[in-house]
């Protein structure tokens, strides 16, 4: 993971750059904040014995601390600023801006749902929902915690979850525009400011990908807004997604051995944006052949074996 962690955010700049969307890009770290001695000195000491990779981190400066503190009800303990991390400013703006990089390269969006996978002579072929069939020289699987549905029946074994992240957000905000994320470690919470306003997210629940949100997730969110002195978010627009995640915490990142012209990308568990360009140029490499210099091998999905006696038939 250090070795991929460690490209993530050349890719970014890469992939904004080929965009015409490099002020999408904002790398100016972030916070951690504590609000108490104790939690702040047993948090830094433990943030200087982590593996940080290429980042690194130095105490909040009086300004910076003068700055949080105005903002909110309590008093920070204590807080260090991340350097070497970044955001990506506009969510919807970089949407955009890839679909119509991905369009003026010559690609063609078909959105449908996709149901399973046909084997026609060692080949697949995808069967969507509405019966219809597409068929591709590489069909890359990168379908989140629904990745292991599709290629189970292929016979690999995917053991992933949904492990479910809530978030509440609002455009309503006298957050400032330029101040880089800040995470209040003592309450498990993130506070980011995107364009579109101010999103609280936080806490991570182990579950089914189908199934219903639990609301006391956004209310505990929203208590602790509310103890920060944040009126803004508050109520806020709701959201719950499902953060694809295998055992090991590492990415399935590979081609299939069943089925030789499938490959995927998934499993990134909280950092897909994060590795999202960096695996996209690994997947792209290793559909055209090419050299790449990050070892994929601890990301092969055989890693968890595979389901004996199984692989998908031409129907």
């Amino acid at each position: 993971m250090a070795a991929v962690l460690a490209e993530a955010l050349p890719a970014w700049r890469r992939m904004l750059r080929d965009a015409g969307a490099r002020d999408l890009l904002r790398e100016d770290g972030h916070f951690v904040v504590w609000e108490t001695a104790r939690s702040a000195k047993i948090g830094r000491a433990n943030w200087a014995r982590a593996d940080i990779g290429t980042a690194r981190f130095r105490d909040a400066t009086i300004d910076e601390m003068t700055l949080l503190a105005s903002l909110l009800d309590i008093n920070p303990a204590g807080a260090i600023r991340f350097l070497g991390s970044g955001q990506i400013a506009d969510l919807d703006a970089l949407e955009k801006a890839l679909g119509r990089q991905y369009e003026a390269l010559g690609g063609i969006r078909h959105v449908a749902v996709a149901e399973r996978f046909d084997i026609n002579d060692g080949r697949a072929s995808l069967v969507l929902k509405t019966g219809d069939g597409l068929a591709a020289d590489a069909i890359i699987v990168a379908a989140g915690a629904a990745s292991g549905r599709l290629l189970a029946p292929l016979g690999h074994d995917v053991p992933i979850i949904a492990e479910r992240g809530y978030h509440i957000e609002s455009s309503q905000t006298d957050w400032p525009a330029n101040l880089p994320p800040v995470v209040f470690e003592d309450r498990s919470i993130i506070l980011t400011r995107f364009v579109s306003g101010l999103r609280v997210a936080g806490f991570v629940e182990f579950g089914n990908l189908d199934g219903a949100p639990d609301p006391r997730k956004w209310a505990r969110l929203r208590a602790h807004v509310g103890a920060l002195g944040l009126s803004g978010p508050m109520p806020g627009k709701e959201w719950m997604g499902a953060r694809p995640t295998l055992p090991d915490y590492l990415p399935a990142i590979g081609r299939s051995r069943c089925v030789p012209n499938i490959y995927y990308a998934f499993g990134h568990q909280h950092l897909g944006l994060t590795l999202g360009p960096i695996t996209g140029e690994a997947i792209a490499a290793m559909v055209t052949g090419a050299p790449f210099a990050i070892d994929l091998a601890p990301f092969d999905i055989d890693r968890f074996g595979r389901k004996r006696g199984r692989h998908a038939r031409s129907s």
